[in-house]
């Protein structure tokens, strides 16, 4: 089974405007396969291979003089001094399409590609499978096992069990990043931090309360978030704030970039235990807001989301920023409709009343109609927020 991703139509085109595209993202998002099945010919070299990846640092000239056209370069994050070389040839040949490099960490190989590659390069990120896509590729599934599962190509495209796939992701790939990234002495104390990140996912992040759970300095805390963010584990959401004359909420909530990978770490191993989970419904939340991310990334376009939230308690769970609208959407892991849902929509287009534009409720629900100006969407369509606008 092989999916068709989205963002192989930007790909290509960046392809066609820069000498280099930087394909970037979570491991085992698909970012290889993505390259190699768009660019077919091209030579294709894994730094993750110690011989490898000891030319290309050994012998960097010598290593990248092996391709005069280019190559798909993957791993690029290990040796990041390639960069300065690629940059060499590149100018030199004056062609695009020439350079794909991939990577799953961002620490070393972003400052690597603003130093050395700032104007040549597109960077396009990759996150897991959308729902879109794994409806194209013949796979519909319900809410609760979109959740369980994840969006991990390779779960789908295998029929792995989620909690030994997910299992083996953390053991695999998440320590062996730490150890690279940096000193973490302890990887059991670092483990109880992720699992306590996944507890409070699509909550505002309290660095503090986190720092007094785990048993480390808030020092500690934010430099692991830095770590998890850097790795592509997880990413925040910035609230959204003005001059509305009220005290607004101005700390980030705190989501993952694949639900499995939440519901794994929170310990749901089952559909049965999946649909009495205290946190199903911030799961439903994490699934959304990924679709609506995912959606975004995939045209090579930023994601424009925020939240908001006051001091009172009024709420919306996401602004989806369009030019200069704001376009207020809730999320709700109900099948079934209630007036309550509305309440948060209607605070934020009063208080907003010349940017906000009608609000979108995201449910589980089949029914999509419109209520008091406000539409109904089933989550399964919700990429239709950020293609309308509005």
């Amino acid at each position: 089974m092989h999916f068709l991703r989205t963002a192989a139509i930007e790909l290509e085109k960046a392809a066609s405007q820069y000498p280099v595209v930087t394909i970037v993202g979570p491991r085992q998002a698909g970012k290889t396969t993505l390259a190699r099945a768009s660019f077919p010919d091209k030579p294709y070299v894994n730094l993750e291979d110690p011989d490898v990846r000891a030319f290309a640092m050994e012998d960097s000239r010598g290593f990248i003089d092996q391709f005069p056209d280019g190559a798909i370069i993957d791993e690029v994050q290990h040796v990041p001094a390639l960069l300065s070389y690629v940059q060499v040839i590149v100018d030199e040949r004056q062609m695009n399409g020439m350079f794909v490099l991939i990577g799953s960490q961002q620490l070393d190989l972003g400052e690597a590609i603003s130093q050395s590659l700032a104007g040549r390069t597109a960077v396009l990120s990759l996150l897991p499978l959308s729902i879109d896509e794994l409806s194209a590729g013949g796979m519909d599934l319900e809410l609760d096992e979109y959740l369980l599962k994840g969006f991990l190509p390779r779960t789908h495209v295998q029929g792995l069990t989620p909690a030994t796939a997910y299992n083996y992701y953390v053991q695999t790939y998440l320590e062996r990043d730490l150890r690279n990234l940096t000193q973490v002495h302890d990887l059991i104390v670092f483990q109880k931090f992720l699992k306590l990140c996944a507890s409070r996912v699509g909550s505002v992040v309290n660095v503090e309360g986190l720092a007094n759970e785990v048993g480390v300095s808030s020092g500690t805390i934010t430099n692991w978030i830095s770590l998890l963010e850097a790795s592509y584990i997880i990413f925040r959401i910035a609230p959204y704030y003005e001059n509305f004359g009220k005290r607004v909420i101005k700390s980030p909530k705190l989501y993952f970039f694949d639900v499995g990978l939440v519901s794994y770490l929170i310990e749901i191993e089952t559909i049965s235990q999946m649909s009495r989970d205290p946190l199903r419904g911030h799961l439903v939340e994490n699934l959304v807001v990924l679709e609506l991310v995912k959606s975004r990334l995939n045209k090579g376009l930023d994601p424009n989301l925020y939240y908001f939230r006051d001091s009172r308690g009024n709420e919306v769970d996401l602004l989806y920023k369009q030019g200069a609208k704001l376009v207020p959407i809730e999320i709700k892991s109900s099948k079934s409709f209630s007036r309550s849902f509305l309440k948060g929509l209607k605070y934020f287009e009063a208080l907003a009343s010349s940017r906000a534009t009608s609000g979108w409720v995201i449910y589980a629900g089949s029914q999509e109609y419109t209520v008091d100006g406000v539409s109904l969407l089933n989550y399964k369509h919700c990429s239709k927020i950020t293609e309308s606008g509005s």
